[in-house]
């Protein structure tokens, strides 16, 4: 056991559950890391569900959180970035999220699934203004 109170996960792939998350418009499966690191982090994989609606996320927001890692699994998406621009992320690419940058999502793939690591696991969304 760590000296953190961790405790070792192992999450099977075969058991995997697929619940309602932050966006309507993706199914997310957790991979145990919330309740292994006592809410210092949180690991999903986040897959497009087929659903079409619009979403809050797609507009600008910020997650209050420390640490923001996505890899992507399958497919593309392309967001844009508070001074940063535009960016497409495709299979194999990885992004890190500074904490509390401003972005937006205009359009992902119907096969778009990512690993995305958080901290902490408790995060919130937050819809603000466009940047300047």
């Amino acid at each position: 056991m760590s000296d953190k109170g961790w405790t070792f996960v192992h999450n099977l792939a075969s058991e995997a559950t697929w619940t309602p998350g932050l966006r309507e418009i993706f199914d997310y499966r957790d991979l145990g890391i919330q309740e292994g690191t006592k809410g210092d982090y949180v690991a999903h994989i986040i897959k497009a569900n087929g659903k079409k609606q619009a979403d809050k996320v797609q507009q600008w927001h910020i997650h209050k959180c420390d640490f923001q890692f996505v890899m992507v699994l399958n497919g593309w998406a392309t967001f844009e970035y508070e001074g940063q621009g535009e960016h497409t992320i495709r299979k194999g690419d990885a992004i890190l999220q500074t904490p509390m940058i401003k972005h937006r999502e205009i359009a992902c793939s119907e096969d778009f699934e990512v690993l995305e690591i958080v901290s902490p696991a408790n995060f919130e969304t937050e819809i603000v203004d466009a940047p300047a």
